[in-house]
């Protein structure tokens, strides 16, 4: 059985735990790995605040040549890590390809951003008290940051803390998901030759319990983190003094218009709403369709879906594979049943076969359903129809949620009154909230977290405003 061990504070590690790894898709182990005990979790905090001057003080083409390096070992590696994502976490093999690219863009943007750190020169005598003085504002790392990232995107969400911290100058420890930590591991032996101070990156399966330490301990400045809302708001308030990025997911929602091409909407709701098996923070999850197209986009939908491909991850043509285990299965099953004795209609699917959920389209719906209310995270779509664009808008707001949403419409008027009137993160349109790409901001309103991510915005977060004030003459 092949074996990954963790990375330690600049060093490839075993511990005194061992855990296999297994293929969501036909139950079988892949790998062995080690969880890190508290030992090895204060050993790499040492580790990382021994590198945070130097880490400070990297000039820039420094830090350019070493994100660029990493981009392009993954690059080099392109299918090995698209394999290892299709067998950790069942992804279709085109998603885990997609994953793949995405994360070297993701580096890439990062080595870009590192030359443009932002400063400012301000002039102070706006008052009679600033006369004769000016102010020069720079941006600081913020010191040691702790990432926790979900299995759904394995590698690209746990890039997304790490590409932005080395930009910033900030050492990261990263707790990767125990079900799918193979690929993040896998990075590191691309990081531990990129020329990165050792002990800068530390990535560390835990459990629960020794990973709460990367919320709790005062030694780290910032905390991000990538999950459920239940789990992310309580870490909130454990988090202390440490600022707190959160991203937190929603149950996303779409509006096509009267005037929207049918067949771009129909497609790309497919993709949104079924994409790695709707287990995806955008995933398109409520669609509101104007009642004169309601019937013509039901019916073009669903044969649509009847179409899709199911089975092995790794076969390319593969659409749609397993979920990540076998209690996700169970669960969506549970609110897809609950919905249909609520009086919920299902147009297609609704019956699970172990680890595998099909397509699920329901409709007549109530607002309260777990399916229309909470985030599904699994296969599930639910059409309702509208009339008229206002009430569409109200729709998408009546959630706890505000992660992002798509509007398919060709009146511009629609399109102002969508964004300025829809409570979520970000509009997209034309196309479905799946949409993203990794140097937009992206995060949400309400329970869907606090903060934006996308490489930029992240490095922001990771860096403390400082001004100097002096003397002009």
């Amino acid at each position: 059985m092949k074996a990954f061990k963790i990375y330690c504070g600049g060093q490839f590690i075993t511990t005194q735990k061992s855990f296999e790894v297994i293929n969501p898709f036909d139950g079988k182990s892949i790998a062995k790995t080690w969880l890190a005990s508290n030992n090895e979790l204060d050993l790499a905090i040492r580790k990382a605040q021994e590198t945070e001057k130097e880490l400070a003080r990297l000039p820039v083409f420094e830090k350019y040549g070493i994100l660029s390096t990493i981009a392009r070992q993954i690059s080099e590696k392109k299918e090995d890590f698209t394999k290892i994502l299709c067998q950790e976490s069942a992804k279709p093999w085109r998603y885990a390809q997609s994953e793949v690219e995405r994360a070297i863009q993701t580096f890439t943007v990062a080595a870009e951003e590192s030359k443009r750190l932002p400063g400012e020169y301000m002039s102070l005598d706006w008052t009679p008290a600033g006369k004769g003085k000016e102010g020069i504002v720079r941006h600081f790392p913020i010191g040691l940051v702790a990432g926790i990232s979900p299995f759904n995107f394995p590698l690209n969400l746990a890039v997304h803390k790490i590409a932005p911290a080395i930009a910033a100058g900030c050492p990261i420890i990263l707790k990767p998901a125990t079900s799918t930590p193979l690929s993040t591991l896998m990075l590191a032996g691309i990081i531990d030759q990129s020329g990165l101070p050792k002990g800068a990156i530390s990535i560390l399966p835990m459990d629960r319990n020794t990973g709460n330490h990367l919320v709790t301990d005062e030694r780290f400045k910032l905390l991000s983190f990538t999950g459920s809302p239940e789990v992310g708001w309580e870490m909130k308030k454990e988090a202390g003094k440490k600022k707190t990025i959160l991203e937190l997911g929603g149950n996303a929602g779409v509006i096509v218009t009267e005037s929207a091409d049918m067949d771009l909407a129909v497609n790309k709701c497919l993709v949104g709403g079924f994409a790695y098996s709707g287990q995806v923070c955008i995933h398109a999850q409520r669609i509101y369709v104007h009642d004169h197209v309601f019937e013509t986009f039901t019916t073009k939908f669903i044969d649509a879906a009847k179409k899709l491909t199911t089975g092995n991850p790794m076969n390319p043509d593969t659409d749609i594979s397993a979920m990540i285990d076998e209690d996700n299965a169970l669960r969506v099953e549970e609110w897809v049943q609950e919905a249909i004795h609520g009086g919920a209609k299902a147009l297609l699917g609704a019956k699970r076969e172990g680890t595998y959920f099909p397509p699920t389209v329901l409709t007549e719906t109530q607002r309260d359903m777990k399916v229309c209310a909470l985030e599904v995270f699994g296969p599930v779509v639910v059409l309702e129809p509208y009339s008229n664009f206002a009430s569409a808008i109200e729709k998408i707001n009546d959630s706890r949620y505000g992660l992002q949403a798509g509007v398919f419409t060709n009146h511009i008027d629609e399109m102002n009154v969508a964004f300025n009137d829809l409570k979520v993160g970000g509009v997209v349109i034309n196309d479905v909230p799946t949409f993203r790409v990794d140097h937009m901001p992206y995060g949400g309103m309400k329970d869907s977290g606090l903060g934006r991510e996308g490489v930029k915005y992240a490095m922001m977060d990771m860096m403390e405003t400082k001004i100097l004030v002096k003397n002009r003459d």
